[in-house]
């Protein structure tokens, strides 16, 4: 069973190629379960699986050439009285099995994380790294781990066995220097390749995207995740002249507020509303993962979210609203702070993101109570930092005592425990005659999906007679009935407006560039003594919705916000959407998108095919202005406050969020192989 050369090994290096072979062998396998997975998403298997198994190759021996690199060395310097000691004996032979039982733990992991995001490793897969805690929950309470992992052991151990006699043999060998220098050399020179030779654009060969990410290599991704999760935004996109984006921007968002100047991308105005302001109570549920498709109005036929479907006709509902990206921060960010999605990870994980002008601080100028209510730990994503340096009270799971916590999973506390304590705060608010504003981020409906028994009539969980998805979303429609039912009994229900949104849809990959239809989500506002029902039909996103509820209340504020009001008779619909690396303009059937590499994409809705456009195609400049605006005002720090004075400045310089300064091991881990191993990924 094992080649004849590993039987009689000739090196010390020996245990290097056979370790190697396996791995490959491992990520080969690994390849063709995922694609036969994809298979129904891959028009012309024909050539694409040259392609999927070609450069899939050239990556894991990319990887494998920088990870052995420590091992490499190790066998040129080791003298050789030392190597045949037991003590490097059994140095060794723990080594080897750690490295195949990981081989085995990566290959089950990229398994899981495929059946997830439908992606090999990526940003997101860092994060997960970094935020242990829940992760560690959610995989135990989602999957057999005290099944899977003791397999993985006895089948580690059986490799371990087949390879062992080679193993001890190759430690037994009198090697001199110059013959190690020599092979030593040759396997360093495979790093050095890659280092030069190897970098993501390769991995852009096909516009189909599930064909993209089988010709990776998930390990090796995870490391480029960590590097490439904050983008140079003038480095990899296509850009315009800074003065003719910025009189572009000004135009989008230009409306009966006068522009405080003339500074490069300064949209900062005043807002005058025309009459006085309706100062009422404003409860803003982000609903974890609610895409659109879950409720009847937009297709669903399982009677999943029977509430919605008649509370949702009670009230205003947006019906062509869309998130502007796939991750909960990205939601919350668009959300708060109105504005566009930069490339890489969210603002609000980044450093230096507190007194950025948001919706927060519109009510908190006005005497608000203002405050954010998480049923999970704030500390993941860096949600409490984000939110108190921006003037927002914090209410988490850690805030909650254990008479309020009925039930809690990986990410936190059910629905309906945060919205019992909303309620509870709503009425201290009300008390000490206080309008509230509080923006509410839930949890159920997140995998492993699990619930309070006895609320719905379907099971929590998934497998084993877990009903899954459809449990989470079943849940949290109950769990927003019990608030309404609630919230009906107290006495500030009748002045109270409701905003139920969505942070992102429930999944996101997609074949195509950015798959629109992944991105489209509910907005509904409903507040029956001031609203009227009634179905907005405008294309619209995420960073519309702070202009259109501050418009609904007649306020009048300084505004730094990219969005417009919806229900404003001059609106233009279009919809930003975008993921961590493509930024997306979607305007009626046609979706225009900026890619790494400067490229600029336009794809017609239904049509599966992707054009190369230049910058003189029409709408391309109003794309980049958006973006490259975006870029400009938070490198820049152009939509910041005063501390003292509340105003809106343009401070040069300040000092990085204290809670983003320290790392996890797991960060600076990453940080170090990432750029160590991955320099030469210029895209």
């Amino acid at each position: 069973m094992i080649p004849a050369i590993f039987k009689t090994p000739k090196t010390r290096f020996t245990l290097i190629f056979m370790l190697s072979a396996i791995t490959l062998i491992g990520f080969a396998l690994m390849r063709g379960v995922l694609l036969i997975r994809a298979r129904p998403f891959i028009d012309d298997l024909t050539s694409d699986w040259v392609y999927i198994f070609g450069q899939g190759l050239i990556y894991d021996i990319s990887f494998i050439s920088y990870f052995f690199i420590p091992f490499v060395l190790f066998f040129l310097i080791l003298p050789n009285k030392w190597l045949s000691s037991k003590i490097i004996k059994y140095l060794v032979q723990a080594g080897s099995f750690l490295v195949l039982y990981g081989l085995g733990f990566c290959m089950v992991a990229e398994w899981c994380f495929w059946s997830e995001f439908g992606v090999r490793f990526n940003f997101i897969s860092v994060d997960y790294l970094v935020y242990r805690r829940e992760v560690t929950d959610n995989i135990l309470q989602s999957y057999p781990v005290f099944f899977i992992l003791p397999c993985l052991l006895i089948l580690t151990g059986f490799v371990f066995y087949l390879i062992r006699p080679a193993i001890l043999g190759s430690l037994t060998l009198e090697e001199s220097f110059k013959k190690r220098t020599i092979i030593a050399g040759l396997l360093l020179t495979l790093p050095l390749i890659s280092f030069f030779g190897i970098n993501q654009s390769q991995r852009r060969f096909s516009d189909n995207n599930y064909v993209n990410e089988l010709a990776s290599n998930g390990p090796y991704q995870l490391f480029a995740a960590f590097r490439n999760n904050r983008l140079d935004y003038r480095q990899f996109y296509a850009t315009e002249n800074d003065y003719d984006l910025s009189k572009c921007l000004k135009k989008q968002v230009q409306e009966e507020g006068r522009m405080s100047g003339e500074d490069t991308y300064n949209i900062g105005r005043y807002i005058k509303a025309p009459g006085p302001a309706k100062k009422l109570n404003v409860m803003l549920i982000s609903v974890e993962s609610l895409s659109a498709k879950f409720l009847t109005r937009f297709g669903q036929q399982e009677d999943i979210t029977p509430f919605m479907d008649r509370w949702f006709r009670q009230g205003l509902l947006f019906t062509n609203f869309y998130a502007t990206g796939t991750r909960t921060t990205r939601g919350l960010e668009a959300i708060t702070l109105s504005i566009p999605p930069t490339p890489g990870r969210s603002i609000v994980k980044r450093p230096d993101n507190n007194r950025m002008y948001s919706l927060g601080k519109v009510f908190k100028d006005l005497g608000y109570d203002t405050a954010f209510l998480y049923g999970g730990r704030g500390f993941f994503d860096n949600m409490n930092a984000f939110f108190s340096g921006n003037g927002y009270r914090i209410v988490d799971q850690s805030r909650l005592s254990s008479r309020e916590t009925t039930f809690k999973n990986a990410w936190g506390v059910c629905d309906e425990d945060i919205y019992n304590r909303a309620i509870r705060e709503a009425n201290r608010a009300h008390r000490t005659q206080k309008p509230f504003f509080f923006h509410i981020m839930t949890t159920s409906n997140h995998q492993p999906f699990t619930f309070p028994g006895g609320k719905i009539d379907l099971a929590p969980g998934e497998g084993k007679g877990g009903s899954g998805r459809s449990g989470g979303v079943k849940y949290t429609d109950y769990a927003l009935k019990q608030l309404i039912k609630q919230a009906k009994k107290q006495p500030w229900f009748e002045d109270t407006v409701f905003v139920v949104v969505a942070d992102h849809c429930a999944g996101s990959a997609g074949k195509l560039g950015l798959p629109v239809e992944k991105y489209h989500i509910p907005l509904f506002i409903y507040s029956p003594k001031h609203i009227l029902p009634k179905e907005a039909q405008a294309l619209s996103s995420q960073i519309d919705l702070a202009p259109t509820l501050l418009a609904l209340l007649n306020f009048s504020y300084e505004s730094f916000f990219f969005g417009k009001d919806i229900l404003s008779p001059d609106f233009k619909g279009r919809a930003l959407i975008a993921n961590y690396q493509k930024l997306g303009l979607l305007k009626k059937k046609e979706l225009l998108f900026l890619s790494p590499g400067k490229e600029i994409t336009r794809m017609v809705l239904g049509d599966p095919v992707l054009e190369r456009v230049s910058g003189d195609y029409p709408g391309v400049r109003e794309l980049m202005a958006y973006y490259q605006g975006a870029d400009y005002v938070f490198t820049h720090r152009l939509n910041r406050w005063a501390e003292s004075s509340g105003h809106l400045v343009q401070n040069k310089a300040s000092s990085p969020n204290r809670y983003m300064k320290k790392k996890t091991g797991i960060e600076n881990i990453l940080k170090a192989a990432g750029y160590f191993i991955l320099f030469s990924d210029r895209t």
